[in-house]
């Protein structure tokens, strides 16, 4: 039988609302975003499904976001294939629903594709333009439930980070508590592959059957998180004038006020960080320099001063740079805003971030101390005037008291566009960052 024979053919509109078999088209996923990977099947020929049952992973440029069903019956055909980049209207899915539409009770010139599947989110509009469908013989279509089934389980992070190197899911050992492969089996896995690598010289005889170049390189595609990220990044770099400067702080007041208040009732079960710090003391900071927290309106020659904070933090994660934010960070106290970016960044490292928290950002904070960096110069996150980098804590001998004494210290860096930001109000904003974390008083006095 050939795999066409799987697929039936593809209904119009009309005989898609009329027929029992409906064809599930990707959603529009939010943020103008027109494309998704599909990264795992939930899913299998042959199943009988739930309404809102979830049917498959995809992972955006965005985020990683799981599709629930708006049918419920028994799948009839698969029409992707896993790691497959699919454009948003493109039908995915066939499903052979009961008598009786679960998905909808509106008369059949509603078209069912117009169910919301995603709350908050809506499908492509019927004008949009869509990718002309691959053939099917292409086309992964399992034709028994136990194929799909016993595939290894693993969230998306996990499988892109094997993808990178080249891991078959299905050689690792899991050791997730439910059964699933973690992070740690895969790079483990990598360990070992690297460990088991012949060798160029063996018993002094110079090996003829060494591979060439390519097979020693990894080539990954460019998608999903890193290829918005480096659009993005290329885009800001070309398009603002950035400036950079850079001071040197003595923070050893902020991090003996980091211990007394760990040491406190009010922050017992908080992770406080010295960066929860640096965050409170910047959003301070924009009180007196509003034009850090500005965007230029190419368009309408508009300077934008944005009278919230959306507070950016950049997150290395598995898929990429990702920088989530605060929303309304602004009116946080130092206590709340500990506990968002406590959850903003594990939810970024789980792959999980979703659409919103990614979107509309004011300003952002880069921690590159975590890596033991000392300084940088960050680029700007598109659309934001500043961007600050909290370099690595170091002992170091420093001006004190009119002597010399091992002291923490530090180095902030603030890159800003210099349309919006000129070298007085950028060189303000970095001092005044500089004068809260030395001096723990300015939290109480101005926090």
């Amino acid at each position: 039988m050939r795999s066409t024979d799987l697929l039936p053919p593809e209904p119009s509109i009309g005989e898609k609302n009329m027929s029992d078999v409906k064809s599930f088209l990707l959603p529009d996923l939010g943020e103008g975003l027109t494309e998704a990977e599909l990264i795992n099947w939930c899913v299998a020929v042959g199943d009988t499904i739930e309404l809102n049952q979830i049917i498959a992973e995809v992972e955006t440029a965005k985020a990683s976001v799981e599709l629930p069903s708006p049918y419920a019956g028994t799948v009839t055909a698969l029409r992707a294939e896993e790691g497959a980049t699919i454009e948003v209207g493109t039908p995915i899915i066939d499903v052979k629903t009961d008598a009786v539409d679960t998905a909808s009770t509106a008369t059949t010139s509603a078209p069912a594709e117009r169910v919301p599947v995603l709350v908050g989110y809506g499908v492509a509009d019927e004008g949009q333009s869509r990718r002309r469908a691959r053939p099917a013989e292409r086309l992964a279509t399992p034709t028994a439930k136990t194929e799909t089934s016993a595939k290894p389980a693993a969230k998306p992070p996990v499988r892109f980070l094997a993808k990178q190197h080249g891991i078959d899911l299905t050689t690792v050992a899991p050791t997730g508590v439910h059964g699933e492969i973690t992070r740690n089996d895969i790079l483990k896995a990598v360990d070992s592959a690297a460990l088991v690598q012949p060798s160029d010289d063996v018993a002094g005889i110079r090996r003829t059957d060494v591979p060439t170049a390519g097979a020693h390189e990894t080539r990954t595609p460019i998608k999903g998180v890193r290829k918005h990220t480096a659009a993005a990044m290329v885009a800001s770099a070309f398009t603002a004038p950035h400036v950079t400067e850079f001071m040197t702080v003595d923070v050893t007041p902020m991090l003996e006020l980091l211990e007394t208040l760990r040491a406190s009732k009010h922050f017992a079960d908080i992770r406080l960080t010295p960066l929860a710090l640096v965050a409170k003391a910047l959003l301070i900071a924009l009180r007196n320099n509003p034009s850090l927290n500005s965007s230029w309106d190419e368009h309408r020659q508009e300077i934008v001063t944005k009278h919230y904070v959306n507070l950016g933090i950049a997150a290395a994660t598995p898929r990429g740079l990702m920088v989530p934010n605060i929303k309304n960070a602004n009116i946080l106290g130092l206590r709340d805003l500990a506990i968002q970016l406590a959850n903003l960044t594990q939810t970024a490292k789980d792959g999980k971030t979703g659409t919103a928290d990614l979107s509309q950002g004011t300003i952002t904070i880069t921690n590159v101390g975590v890596f033991g960096v000392d300084a940088g110069t960050p680029i700007l996150n598109p659309g934001e005037a500043a961007i600050l980098c909290f370099g690595a804590v170091r002992k170091q001998p420093w001006e004190f008291e009119g002597g010399v004494a091992l002291r923490s210290v530090t180095t902030l860096s603030l890159s800003f566009d210099h349309r919006l930001v000129d070298g007085e109000q950028g060189s303000r904003f970095l001092s005044d960052i500089g004068r809260l974390l030395a001096d723990p008083l300015n939290f109480v006095a101005l926090g």
